[in-house]
């Protein structure tokens, strides 16, 4: 006979999102139940975020030592060793990893289970022997590589995010299918450690993203040597002899373009195999698990976050987020609804493109009555003893100044929305931003900057004057 638990909470999936709520519970002594059938720490940890941002940050590296001339520095013919390059990534990944593990969590009181979920009714789960019938469950299985079905695709080897990470010999030729985040950082990370780039895509690339920050940073990616072929369509794919070879539709016919490797990067699905939601009555489709504002599905005992979640972002900080309204809701009944505002995105390219809240395009569609106010990074005294001067902030106002969305694209990005995002989330008018005092010098000083443009075609309004010179007399 199965074992049988009856914890409070009992969390599918050991990833960001999932670890996240089964932390909490554990801090606030209430019993939980955590399944995980693969890797504690889930794709962030061990195949995305972080060894992502690990490579780019050894492309980095590569990239200031090949340019430090402006600097009055002139550096050496450099070496890479793509196997130490490789090995600085799973050193990174090994660090964080005590974190997400089983034995931190079973030491925080989390009753952790390896083995394939599936649910047997609405109230009940079974794992590895086990069957769990919880007060609460929270399905948090994130997602997987959504690979297309390319004729030739699967013939030969193929890179995805899962695997892209292994490999130890640099891609002379790489050939990358999608120009999404995911697509243009994996393109410059090896553009950077020394491997020719090509990049395939049949819409636009970083489609979702203001077009204006978009357009700076693919020209730094050209001008690094990135091949970008937008509007184009994979018609199919064919391996020979170590090698591979992408033919593409293009306005008068067909291209082949070759390389040594390919990489996938078309997006990602919900992971919802295996699970049995129809026992549990959750409805879900090809794009995940349909929830409402707070996170319930239609099973009022189960709640989907992260990933799974159909309509809302593959992001690791929206993981994060929904794990904290579940707590809120789940532990306390206190209401929460989801806030697309609360969710920033970020390209981890250089210049970085961050962006919260709506953009200009947004704007537009809703047709809303909205300003646009920004400031460059050429105009920034401590951009200019950097040397990183392309970019822009961008800020989309109501009409009366309620912040309503920020892009910023330019160096440090991802750390310089945190204060808009704050903004934001709090309603704030941009009047606020005027108010600040900030260190000197600093890129942040580029938002305060605009906010105080937003205010100057006022000064020139003629009873302004009056009021001025009136004060100037009598006060």
């Amino acid at each position: 006979m199965a074992d049988v638990l009856t914890p409070d909470i009992c969390v599918i999936g050991g990833g960001a999102a999932g670890l996240s709520v089964a932390a909490a519970a554990a801090a606030f002594g209430v019993s939980a139940v955590l399944i995980e059938r693969g890797a504690m720490g889930g794709e962030c940890l061990n195949t995305g975020c972080v060894p992502s941002k690990a490579l780019l940050a050894a492309a980095r590296r590569a990239e200031i030592m090949q340019n430090s001339r402006a600097f009055g520095i002139t550096a050496a013919a450099i070496d890479i060793d793509f196997a130490a390059v490789h090995d600085h990534v799973q050193r990174v990944i090994a660090s964080i990893a005590p974190t997400d593990s089983e034995e931190r969590f079973a030491g925080l009181g989390v009753r952790v289970i390896k083995g394939n979920a599936k649910f047997k009714n609405r109230r009940t789960v079974v794992a590895g022997g086990t069957e769990i019938r919880a007060r609460r469950f929270v399905i948090a299985t994130g997602s997987t590589p959504a690979v297309p079905p390319i004729p030739g695709l699967d013939t030969g080897p193929y890179l995805t995010n899962d695997t892209i990470f292994d490999l130890k010999q640099r891609p002379d030729r790489l050939v990358i299918i999608g120009a999404g985040a995911a697509g243009v950082e994996t393109a410059q990370a090896f553009r950077r450690l020394g491997s020719d780039v090509v990049m395939l895509e049949a819409a636009q690339p970083l489609a979702t993203d203001d077009p204006e920050a978009v357009a700076t940073v693919l020209a730094q990616l050209e001008r690094e040597g990135v091949s970008i072929r937008a509007g184009v369509t994979v018609a199919r794919v064919a391996h020979s002899n170590g090698r591979v070879q992408v033919t593409i539709k293009i306005a008068n016919g067909e291209e082949a373009v070759e390389g040594t490797h390919i990489f996938v990067a078309t997006g990602r699905k919900p992971t919802t195999d295996g699970l049995d939601l129809e026992a549990a009555r959750i409805r879900y489709d090809h794009t995940g698990i349909r929830v409402d504002r707070k996170l319930k599905t239609r099973n009022t005992r189960v709640y989907a976050i992260g990933d799974v979640v159909s309509g809302q972002p593959r992001l690791t900080q929206a993981a994060n987020y929904h794990a904290g309204l579940v707590i809120r809701n789940a532990l306390f009944r206190l209401p929460v609804r989801v806030n697309p505002v609360a969710v920033p995105r970020v390209t981890y390219t250089e210049p970085e493109l961050a962006q919260a809240g709506i953009t200009e395009a947004d704007a537009r569609k809703r047709r809303i009555k909205f300003r646009v106010v920004r400031w460059p990074y050429h105009d920034n005294d401590r951009a200019q003893t950097e040397r990183t001067t392309h970019g822009h902030i961008k800020i989309i106002t109501g009409n009366k100044g309620k912040i309503l969305g920020v892009t910023i694209v330019g160096a440090q990005a991802g750390e310089l929305i945190a204060s808009w995002i704050l903004a934001m989330s709090q309603g704030l008018n941009i009047r606020a931003m005027t108010s600040l005092v900030l260190p000197y010098p600093t890129l942040s000083e580029m938002g305060k900057r605009a906010a105080i443009d937003y205010f100057s075609p006022s000064l020139t309004r003629p009873w302004v004057r009056r009021i001025i010179n009136w004060l100037r007399v009598f006060g």
